[in-house]
């Protein structure tokens, strides 16, 4: 389903609730899988939590988790140490060109049992379910850190706990330090120190609640809306000042492009700051957080300034490649980018293209980062529904703020 969307020339000050974060969410659903006295709430409800929960109630051999990602990392990780259950994971057609192998050769090292049912490195991927006896692992430092996670989630559960050594420059650690502080609040110890993770053996926990915070990659589009708007201001919730998710950088990078975050006890208000100069860094290091590049670099167009946004290298294995697809899209639009393999610069453009349709490649976020462009022209978006996969009150959302959406 393509939508179009109208031209505006503002937004409604609104206030809007944001479904839960999916990474925190799919981190939770693995531990409450090995621990079920762990109780979730604020769970997300998009497309990948849903796979999730689905997958892990299941009792087929054949598990498809279509699009999602963390879920083939994570349910890899979990099926491996699952004693005497077989599993084939599969995915879509993208997600059997996304590679494994890293987590793959790690669960290896502890004495899993994983084979290739096509091609090398990739899925899908058949597990033979044991227990494994072996307490330390070592990993390139440099990947993703979902594969890192993936190994830090099960840890607890193995009969010697885990100690993984990482090697080289880390990257994404506020990802690793969110699933080091989502194990705490489940009872369970752990530390990161250095270049390595250690996770204590926990049979059981007590019960428990954990609610869920909300997403801050969700929040990112609204901080591109208001940064396009004259004078907007909106309230998301819910969400919380000390967060453990690293796409809450938003807040202080935003700043640079006129928008004023206030916290509430639950809530954040995102408020256009008047006669503001944008400033971003000459090189806007996004390694901590590479899912709001795309939303960064299509507010800056339509700013019609000028940014260079670098450690984006984990781009290119995500639902599309996002690297070349911004290149692309923002180029149908008028602008002018040049990409490397973890870089992203544009130039300042002086106006926007007029009805343009926007493609999406499967990425959800392709859908989202452009739709605040209707604050500077009319266009269209392409297989619009693919919001879903991690937003599916997304264009209903916009609607409420007065976007017109045909």
């Amino acid at each position: 389903m393509n939508l179009r969307l109208a031209h505006i020339s503002n937004i409604k000050n609104s206030t809007l609730q944001i479904t839960g974060s999916k990474s925190e969410t799919n981190r939770l659903l693995i531990l409450q899988a090995l621990y079920p006295d762990i109780k979730i709430e604020n769970v997300s409800n998009s497309d990948d939590s849903q796979v999730m929960q689905k997958a892990l109630t299941s009792n087929e051999t054949v598990i498809d988790i279509h699009h999602a990602g963390t879920a083939m990392r994570f349910l890899t990780a979990y099926f491996a140490v699952k004693e005497g259950r077989e599993t084939i994971l599969t995915g879509s057609k993208r997600m059997k060109e996304r590679p494994i192998q890293i987590l793959v050769d790690a669960l290896k090292q502890l004495g899993c049992e994983i084979s290739y049912e096509n091609q090398e490195g990739y899925p899908p991927i058949r597990i033979q379910g044991k227990k494994p006896v072996h307490k330390k692992v070592s990993l390139q430092a440099n990947v993703s850190s979902q594969y890192i996670s993936a190994l830090m989630l099960i840890a607890s559960s193995l009969p010697n706990g885990l100690e993984i050594s990482l090697e080289g420059k880390i990257t994404s650690i506020p990802y690793i330090k969110m699933t080091l502080s989502l194990l705490s609040d489940a009872g369970i110890d752990g530390s990161f120190k250095d270049n390595t993770i250690t996770i204590t053996p926990t049979r059981k926990v007590a019960p428990r609640n954990i609610v869920v915070e909300s997403d801050w990659s969700s929040a990112s589009y609204f901080y591109s809306l208001v940064a396009l708007s004259d004078n907007a201001s909106v309230t998301l919730g819910s969400y919380k000042k000390q967060s453990y998710q690293g796409d809450s950088s938003l807040a202080k990078i935003y700043n640079s492009l006129g928008v004023e975050t206030t916290f509430g006890e639950h809530t954040i208000t995102l408020k256009k700051i008047s006669d503001s100069s944008y400033t971003l860094p000459n090189a806007l290091d996004l390694s901590n957080a590479p899912d709001i590049a795309q939303t960064i670099a299509v507010t800056c167009f339509g700013l019609g300034m000028p940014c260079f946004l670098t450690g984006l290298h984990t781009l290119k294995i995500k639902e599309t490649d996002r690297l070349e697809a911004l290149k692309t899209e923002i180029e149908k639009l008028g602008g002018e980018v040049t990409i490397t393999n973890d870089t992203l610069q544009l130039a300042a453009a002086s106006s926007v293209k007029e009805g343009i349709s926007v493609a999406t490649y499967n990425d959800h976020r392709m859908a989202m980062a452009f739709a605040p462009l209707a604050l500077c022209t009319s266009l269209e978006i392409e297989d619009a529904n693919v919001v879903s996969k991690s937003y599916p009150d997304f264009w209903e959302d916009l609607r409420k703020l007065g976007f017109k959406i045909l």
